[in-house]
């Protein structure tokens, strides 16, 4: 009997070439952030039904498409045939079952035990990658460098691969080495120009790089064969946005949130629609302009529709920031009095801080804020997705009439913004 490898040399428990064909294109798709995992993964187990990671596969892309149940049912599926996997693939499974089971610290420590002896295994790699993997949302002090030095370790196992050059790339990002993060995604993209993931961390190094005017085109020009429905479609627009606001172009700015971004027009995970439209319509009012109460009220009601409860501290920081500007004091109050999760001590006093910007009260907002100066990406997220509270903080010191402070905490903190600062007053 022939055994069959994956694209990435793993052996595979399944006899049906059609199954493991199929297995690879998802596996590519998802690592790619493109549309049409799942239905690639699908294929695979209606070729082999008995193909455990095949399963996983499908259970993990139902995930970032936002179909709970069906993940769900695709992971116990995958879990009764574990038993007739191989080690690697039990291994793979459970570190999964972790993570969509809410416990994220065990999934995490799982998959870096995983990697030392399976450090191929690219869709359990996946799992701590990224500023949305396991690492980046850990909550700890460090997780820069955490991921940076994971990543590291990884590369020389993908010599010419596609995607760990993409995701090395978005790590020395995120750690300052701007120009070796671009050297490294242009090789990347060179290899696949269709990685959505690559094309994503290009448009970061443009924004950390300051790079207003060909981050825009870049990313303009790239996202024109990519599907609405492709996991990172709204976030990607979501940075077309946030470039319209700095370059002056307003109409361009409501038209990337209306098209892409905003609950009306994404097609995306509610965490991205949430957390985007918050941090752009918030960022727009420190720049100066006016956002209408209805679209606060609409963010309001959609991050109480799809997080009623606190415990993903990215998403509750951002949810507080839409039930304040919205005036929902009930809400607010809700995620301030009980935030929990991997930083709810720090989403409590941002909470607060903004129901203090929202009455106006800068210096209550700038005893608040001070609080998580110190250890902001404990908060998770990107360096530009956390300038939303930079600015803030920014913002807060300038209405108390501290325009030398502003400019040097901005200076000191985010200089690529200090040129130039998105901030109403502080030109």
């Amino acid at each position: 009997m022939t055994t069959l490898c994956d694209g990435y040399g793993n052996r595979v428990s399944t006899t049906s070439s059609d199954a493991c064909g199929h297995y690879d294109v998802g596996v590519k798709l998802f690592l790619g952030a493109n549309y049409g995992a799942s239905e690639a993964f699908a294929a695979a187990v209606a070729a082999d039904p008995e193909f455990a990671l095949g399963h996983a596969g499908l259970a993990r892309s139902l995930m970032m498409a936002g179909r709970m149940p069906e993940a769900k049912t695709a992971l116990a599926r995958a879990q009764e045939l574990a038993p007739s996997a191989n080690t690697r693939e039990q291994h793979h499974i459970s570190a999964f079952a972790n993570l969509l089971e809410g416990k994220p610290d065990m999934a995490r420590t799982a998959i870096k035990a995983h990697v030392m002896d399976h450090p191929r295994d690219a869709m359990a790699a996946q799992m701590c990658t990224n500023i949305f993997g396991l690492i980046g949302f850990s909550g700890k002090v460090g997780r820069e460098a955490e991921l940076l030095a994971y990543t590291e370790m990884l590369l020389p196992h993908y010599d010419g691969d596609w995607w760990m050059m993409s995701m090395h790339a978005l790590s020395l990002c995120e750690t300052g080495q701007i120009a070796a993060s671009e050297a490294l995604m242009e090789k990347s993209m060179a290899l696949n120009s269709g990685n959505a993931n690559g094309a994503h961390f290009r448009a970061h190094a443009h924004y950390e790089a300051g790079d207003i005017t060909a981050g825009r085109k870049y990313l303009h020009d790239w996202m024109q064969g990519y599907d609405k429905r492709a996991v990172l479609h709204g976030h990607m627009n979501w940075h077309c946005a946030l470039w319209a606001l700095h370059d002056g172009d307003i109409d361009a700015m409501w038209n990337a949130v209306d098209a892409g971004v905003g609950p009306a027009g994404s097609e995306g995970l509610p965490i991205n629609v949430l957390t985007d439209t918050a941090a752009i319509l918030h960022r727009a009012q420190i720049a100066g302009v006016t956002v209408a109460p209805a679209r606060w009220q609409e963010l309001s009601d959609y991050a109480a529709r799809y997080f009623p409860q606190t415990g993903q501290s990215f998403a509750d920081m951002h949810a507080a920031l839409s039930h304040a500007m919205a005036g929902n004091g009930d809400r607010l109050a809700h995620i301030a009095d009980t935030a929990k999760g991997f930083a709810g001590d720090l989403v409590r006093p941002v909470a607060k801080a903004w129901g203090a910007i929202a009455r106006e009260d800068w210096a209550d907002a700038l005893d608040h804020l001070s609080r998580v100066m110190a250890t902001t990406e404990r908060l998770g997220g990107s360096r530009a997705q956390r300038d939303l509270i930079e600015l803030a903080y920014v913002n807060v010191l300038l209405k108390l009439g501290l325009v030398e402070e502003a400019r040097r905490t901005l200076l000191l903190r985010r200089p690529v913004l200090s040129t130039a600062p998105p901030v109403a007053g502080l030109h």
